[in-house]
């Protein structure tokens, strides 16, 4: 049997895929990698989500509201949101939703700092969706992973979630993987600069960790100014082994099983 992966966080919906999707997408499966999770960004665009998975079955969509884009949402957004998460629930066969996100707090730039109580308003109603019906979390953080680990203890959410592209520390890491959530790797950790980053992805278990390419964005080293695309998730799982000394195909069974068990049990 070949390689079988998942890309936890791909934006594929985005439009500067519209010409070459189909292609990117069987470039990709070619590869090994088998689902496609996409993360929403705002409510506009959640039925072209929708859309995207049922045309193909490997696609499968969180819906939320992105903190980068907290000046457009709406708190009409928060109940249309719900709405949504109901229908979804309550189709036949099955929901192509897996988890509520892109959500979280980005505090990167001074836009979004004057923007933050309105940001952690947005990220406690949705983790409050969350834990009334039983979902996941993705969660996008931006200097502010500690206030978001306390946040998130307080929430105490029964499916916990994934730390999209983390970059704290091992300590912070580990406080997560504690509450149950996965952390998210991609190409930031092909960059022989990332110290911090490569000590966590080699100090803890390996069962810790999803991977992700977060396309269009994160370009791997040696592709930079290049689109990424989630075949490239091939060359994260490669990386990733060459640092723990592990073979790909052992770590790629225990992401799989992780993932099995926080989008799909």
């Amino acid at each position: 049997m070949g390689l079988c992966i998942t890309d936890a966080h791909c934006h594929l919906d985005f439009p500067i895929f519209d010409a070459e999707r189909a292609l990117l997408l069987d470039q990709a499966r070619a590869l090994g990698v088998r689902r496609f999770i996409l993360p929403a960004t705002q409510a506009i665009y959640w039925p072209r989500l929708l859309d995207l998975a049922q045309q193909h079955q490997d696609c499968w969509v969180c819906l939320g509201l992105h903190p980068y884009w907290v000046a457009t949402h709406q708190q009409s957004d928060l109940q249309a949101l719900d709405q949504l998460i109901q229908a979804q629930k309550a189709r036949t066969p099955a929901t192509r939703l897996v988890a509520i996100g892109e959500i979280g707090i980005d505090l990167s730039t001074p836009a979004l700092q004057a923007q933050e109580a309105r940001q952690w308003s947005f990220l406690d109603a949705q983790l409050a969706l969350a834990k009334r019906y039983d979902l996941p979390v993705v969660l996008h953080v931006r200097q502010a992973l500690d206030r978001v680990i306390q946040r998130l203890r307080r929430a105490a959410l029964p499916r916990a979630g994934l730390i999209h592209a983390f970059s704290g520390s091992v300590q912070q890491a580990q406080q997560l993987v504690d509450l149950g959530f996965s952390l998210g790797l991609g190409g930031a950790l092909t960059y022989p600069r990332a110290q911090k980053l490569r000590r966590v992805a080699t100090t803890l278990p390996a069962s810790a960790f999803l991977l992700e390419t977060d396309s269009p964005d994160m370009p791997l080293c040696g592709f930079q100014g290049q689109i990424n695309t989630p075949a490239q998730l091939v060359r994260v799982l490669d990386c990733w082994a060459a640092l723990r000394s592990e073979p790909a195909s052992v770590l790629a069974a225990l992401v799989e099983q992780k993932v099995d068990q926080l989008f799909f049990d």
